[in-house]
């Protein structure tokens, strides 16, 4: 028997990226999130929340998503509603209480508000997520033949992709024979900053941010010099921090991030192309004349693609297929990358050299005559 209570506030958002920026230690976080991702579940979990509320299927059984997983196993109750009712009858802020009680192979959770019933639902356990997860794994195939189906759709309809026919605009940032970080705020790309501090140290790469990743580089005490992707989560700051702004623009004509950069009256280029943002950052740093492109943060295997379980991870795998000879995962680079020795390792070991020369000297008297016979002619000179 199973039976557990959590009580907090409740934050509210249908897009858990957008959410987990105004999350706070302590919340419970109602979201609307079917299949919930890796870098989603670890966004939510840094943000400290107890319990998280899903007005969709946290695993729709498609592909072993690792998100629910991953929750559970950092202690967060995660209940599984049967509909948004919740987004209508709470307000953001409003305390709520979640009870999970029952059998451990099939426990209920209900989420009260001052004693009031306003849902059920069923409560992730983790030997239950894992046994799914783990039966999910083995019946891969038919996720990777929707992944190949999808991606020759992909192939078809956004050529330029592959064939290098997108229009670029003039940029101020300079990309030339210079190596460039593409940073996502994605899987461990906090991680990856702190490794690749010797590298951006001695390299001085382009530093490009995908939305959300000028946060995560402000948050690393870096600064983007070009922010590129929809500018919906991307902080005022962020985009006031002096970086070029390149709105992506889609082939239908929508650019999500126009009005508000124009709002802001902030000064933008727009790139037309299909595909995702990342993709676009990293063909415009290839187009200019990248030596070398870091991804940080992106997915770079078939697991994660999966995990992302979005249409446009296709675009992506399309993208590295064209720029994969300059193209690296920021893991790689750590490992490979040896740092330059620094001005303070060549100092300390001629002030040591320094130190040993003065004491021998002092300690062996006919040493010690011949430099008080020479600092003696240096004074004759010197006065001369």
């Amino acid at each position: 028997m199973v039976q557990r209570t959590v009580g907090g506030p409740v934050r509210a958002g249908r897009r858990t990226k957008l959410l987990v920026n105004k999350l706070t230690r302590g919340d419970i976080a109602l979201i609307d999130h079917e299949d919930i991702d890796r870098v989603s579940a670890e966004e939510l979990i840094a943000a400290g929340v107890t319990a998280v509320l899903n007005c969709d299927a946290s695993s729709s059984g498609t592909y072993p998503n690792m998100g629910p997983q991953l929750l559970v196993e950092a202690g967060i109750l995660l209940v599984d509603l049967p509909d948004d009712a919740l987004f209508d009858a709470l307000s953001d802020g409003d305390p709520v209480v979640v009870v999970a009680e029952g059998p451990a192979e099939r426990v209920a959770g209900e989420v009260l508000r001052r004693g009031e019933l306003l849902a059920s639902g069923d409560v992730l356990g983790l030997e239950r997520v894992r046994a799914e997860t783990e039966a999910r794994r083995k019946e891969i195939g038919e996720a990777l033949e929707r992944f190949a189906h999808n991606t020759i759709e992909h192939m078809r309809e956004e050529r330029e992709l592959l064939a290098g026919e997108i229009e670029l605009p003039r940029f101020a940032t300079d990309f030339r024979d210079r190596s460039t970080l593409v940073v996502v705020r994605g899987v461990e790309h906090q991680r990856d900053l702190r490794a690749l501090r010797p590298f951006i140290r001695d390299m001085r790469p382009v530093i490009v941010a995908v939305d959300g990743g000028a946060e995560a580089l402000l948050e690393a005490g870096l600064k983007p010099d070009m922010i590129v992707g929809d500018m919906d989560s991307a902080g005022e700051a962020a985009l006031r921090c002096g970086a070029e702004l390149v709105v992506h623009s889609y082939p239908d004509g929508r650019a999500p991030g126009r009005q508000r950069l124009e709002e802001m009256g902030v000064s933008f280029k727009l790139v037309p192309a299909p595909g995702t943002s990342q993709d676009v950052a990293m063909l415009l740093a290839a187009e200019k004349g990248a030596r070398l492109i870091v991804s940080v943060g992106s997915q770079f295997n078939l697991v994660e693609f999966l995990d992302r379980n979005r249409k446009g991870m296709s675009s992506t795998f399309l993208t590295r297929l064209r720029i994969g000879e300059i193209l690296v995962d920021a893991k790689g680079v750590s490992r490979l990358y040896r740092p330059q020795p620094g001005l303070t390792p060549l100092l300390l070991v001629i002030a040591a050299g320094a130190v040993a020369m003065i004491a021998v000297v002092w300690m062996t008297p006919a040493l010690r005559d011949v430099v008080n016979l020479l600092w003696l002619k240096l004074q004759l000179l010197l006065g001369g």
